[in-house]
């Protein structure tokens, strides 16, 4: 059975670009059946209470679709206000608090990390900001201390003392820094807390200073307490609840928790070609392939037919999220769902993010890209 549920709100906004994309959201309830038909085809094989929540942005406008697994059913709700983790899209917002403080003249892009730090690592290596954005430092996916750890919550108690016992002692470098961009979350949340260092403020400190505030992300924090009133449980692949994950000092680069419509409005502020911080944050600064480069913190993908998508996909024990804008057509798909980013279902969300796109614009794009 299927039900239809939708509330539409058209708010008035000014002709300015800059004027329009840092918080207002124009609604629209014209979501072709093609689109519909993507969305359920994905949502009918996932468990129960499974739910998705979704923003499909075409020419400025948005679309608001939820979608949740109910008796083996699927229910269209409103969930544009509820609140999932996003996962390592968490390194997109740390990538643009860099490109801030760039702006800003507070720091500078070839910055060694131990200025921020106040000690050395291990045999002296050296590793810039630009290197730990673009995820080319050469640093692991994560220290060899967590890998052998439950992916129940495994950051949990990897706090200040572990990360300088791990830079100063345990360090194992993957790669020469500058040589190779290789996805390392030890990297981009070591950078959220070198960005700390130097703004003196917690991490959440410079979030809503520097980012929710100015765009009206009200309901998107690091805090749980915070939000837990509209937090979605997380799932596993068979519907089970699952453990929250606590980032600790790593929180850059997969602590946020926020709503579709915040993450949307933080997507309209993209297009605002006079924003040079976001500008910045998505500028290319370190090529991986002919068609795929690092920007700070996004990926920056060039389609077949010359489009440039910026993409960034996240995933928690119990969540699994996607988000990609085209900023010359006005375009964009973020899907937030509570789908454990550990087991098989989660190619389902991020799959479903191009195709939405593929949809909107005919582009084509691997679906596996970071």
């Amino acid at each position: 059975m299927l039900i239809l549920s939708m509330v539409v709100a058209i708010q008035g906004c000014g002709n300015p670009e800059a004027k329009r994309s840092k918080s207002q959201v124009i609604e629209t309830e014209t979501l072709p059946e093609d689109q519909y038909e993507l969305i359920l085809d994905k949502v009918k094989a996932l468990p129960n209470q499974a739910e998705l929540a979704i923003a499909i942005i075409e020419n400025w406008k948005v679309n608001f679709v939820g979608v949740k697994r109910e008796q083996d059913s699927t229910v269209f709700l409103q969930n544009k206000d509820k609140v999932f983790e996003i996962g390592s899209i968490t390194k997109v917002f740390t990538g643009t608090l860099l490109a801030n403080y760039l702006v800003e003249g507070e720091v500078n892009l070839e910055d060694q990390i131990d200025k921020y730090l106040g000690y050395s690592l291990k045999e002296d290596v050296k590793i810039t900001l630009k290197q730990l954005a673009t995820h080319s430092s050469g640093l692991p996916r994560v220290p060899a201390s967590l890998e052998a750890l439950s992916l129940e919550n495994p950051y949990k108690d990897f706090g200040e003392e572990e990360l300088k016992t791990y830079l100063t002692h345990d360090l194992r470098m993957k790669h020469k820094p500058g040589e190779v961009s290789d996805y390392s979350n030890l990297g981009v949340g070591l950078l959220g807390y070198v960005l700390s260092n130097k703004a003196q403020m917690t991490y959440e400190e410079m979030l809503q200073k520097e980012i929710f505030s100015k765009y009206g992300m009200n309901a998107s924090t690091t805090i749980r307490s915070k939000v837990e009133d509209k937090l979605v449980i997380g799932l596993n692949d068979k519907g089970e609840e699952v453990s929250n994950w606590d980032m600790s000092v790593l929180m850059g680069a997969g602590g946020i928790l926020s709503s579709v419509k915040d993450m949307s409005k933080f997507a309209l502020a993209q297009f605002d070609s006079l924003n040079r911080e976001l500008v910045l944050s998505r500028t290319a600064f370190f090529e991986v392939t002919e068609n795929y480069s690092m920007a700070l913190g996004w990926s920056v993908i060039q389609t077949e037919s010359g489009a440039v998508w910026n993409w960034h996909n996240g995933g928690t024990g119990g969540y699994t999220s996607s988000m990609i804008i085209d900023v010359k057509a006005k375009n964009g798909v973020i899907i937030l769902s509570n789908i454990s980013a550990l087991g098989e279902l989660t190619n389902t969300i991020t799959s479903l993010a191009p195709a939405l796109m593929d949809d909107i614009k005919g582009e084509e794009i691997d679906s596996d890209s970071k």
